[in-house]
């Protein structure tokens, strides 16, 4: 609202003892389209906020369903098309290696001329030179920030500049937020030391004393089958399937689907942890459906994870052996036996002759060196896969000439 009509300006000036009625030429809230970047609990909460003043509502995120969004009164769209048809636009996700500079130069110039820009999220999300050649051209007629790069911001490039609102990250600098907070902490320690009851822990589920030594390695188990699923997915997740077999189907399943939710949801979100995981997972629309098969399969426990997205749906199982560390034993369908490395290359690829020797040879050439090799198909000259350990990260050209490759269908570096 203070960007659209410019108030801060404004009472600098008439507290100047100036009266520059006709310098301060707003434009209305109503009618225009706001581009809601991020949709969670904030983001739509920013949402219904907008819907109450009339305007039009536009949101992206990976995880919001369409039927999340239809209930919220929303309209999902992709990023691109956000840009191009925001009057405003409001940054409300976490700040994590996707969405670093999400709004940058190139996404400038698919904006509309005279858009406006909010970010009260994060610091990092705007590239802010760019936003000042923005701001400069008038390709952006404002922008609002409350967070930035570098904080305290005791100097900014985005200071001084006339069409520019800065706050010192007043986000929660309200009387009623900090004697909410202080009101939680206050109930949830006094639960735990009257009841032993744990909440809101950051970094581990309600789990007793007695249940933690066996359910730890399959904690582990579940985060990275989670974690290898959601890297490999850039779409919007409409569905997650959890199936427990064997003895694991005993243990409490809740702290495991929060384990999963967890890991699928952290590379695109960040800072989701075991607590928050359901949480998002449900302010998304996701649908979680956990299947207890009590009966062992081919092994003594079995964690399989199935996520279907707008466009496919993928499955990844694992168990844990009796040294303890989690293992990879069938991805979509295909049988593995493969231990999370700290750096892996996944690959599908069709089952033909030549692809290991070019694949290891582009390796080898770019001085990477392979840990553990595994290979899978689903029969001779089909679909196949291989999921390669090497001694650390891949570079981006290294990947992208292995996804040159003649016979490869998609490559992509993972991180455990």
């Amino acid at each position: 609202l203070a960007l659209a009509r410019e108030i801060p300006q404004a009472d600098a000036s008439t507290q100047a003892g100036k009266w520059e009625k006709n310098r301060f030429m707003g434009v209305e809230i109503t009618g225009k389209t706001l581009g809601v970047i991020g949709c969670g609990n904030i983001g739509s909460i920013v949402a219904d906020r907008a819907l109450g003043l009339r305007m039009k509502v536009i949101a992206f995120d990976p995880f919001l369903s369409p039927e999340r969004a239809k209930d919220i009164g929303v309209e999902k769209a992709e990023l691109d098309e956000l840009l191009k048809r925001a009057d405003f636009i409001t940054l409300h996700t976490p700040l994590t290696d996707k969405t670093r500079n999400i709004i940058d130069a190139t996404a400038f110039a698919k904006m509309k001329q005279g858009v406006r820009i909010i970010n009260c999220a994060r610091g990092g999300l705007v590239d802010e030179p760019a936003l000042v050649d923005a701001l400069n051209s008038k390709k952006v007629a404002g922008a609002a920030f409350d967070v930035f790069v570098e904080e305290p911001a005791t100097s900014n490039v985005l200071f001084g500049l006339p069409n520019v609102i800065c706050t010192p990250h007043l986000g929660a600098a309200t009387t009623e937020a900090q004697e909410n907070v202080a009101l939680q902490v206050a109930e949830q320690m006094s639960d735990y030391l009257l009841h032993g009851a744990i909440s809101n822990a950051v970094n581990f589920p309600s789990i007793t004393a007695e249940e933690a030594p066996k359910l730890r390695p399959f904690i582990e188990l579940a985060e990275k089958l989670g974690s290898f699923a959601g890297q490999l997915t850039e779409t919007g997740i409409a569905k997650v399937q959890i199936t427990y077999e064997g003895h694991v189907a005993e243990m409490k399943i809740k702290a495991l689907t929060s384990a999963v939710l967890s890991g699928l949801l952290r590379p695109m979100l960040g800072t989701v942890n075991v607590v928050s995981a359901p949480v998002v997972a449900k302010e998304r629309g996701m649908v979680v459906d956990e299947i207890v098969r009590t009966a062992q399969s081919d092994y003594e426990s079995l964690i399989t994870v199935a996520v279907t997205t707008e466009r496919q749906e993928r499955s990844v199982s694992g168990t844990v052996y009796a040294d303890g560390k989690p293992r990879l034993v069938d991805i979509k369908g295909i049988r593995v036996d493969a231990e999370f490395g700290k750096s892996m290359i996944y690959i599908t690829n069709e089952d033909k002759p030549g692809f290991i020797g070019h694949f290891a040879g582009l390796l080898g050439d770019a001085r990477i060196n392979i840990a553990t090799f595994h290979l899978g198909r689903t029969k001779q000259g089909g679909d196949a896969i291989a999921l390669v350990e090497v001694d650390g990260a891949v570079p981006e050209d290294v990947l992208a000439k292995v996804q040159a490759l003649p016979q490869v269908k998609q490559a992509k570096a993972l991180a455990f």
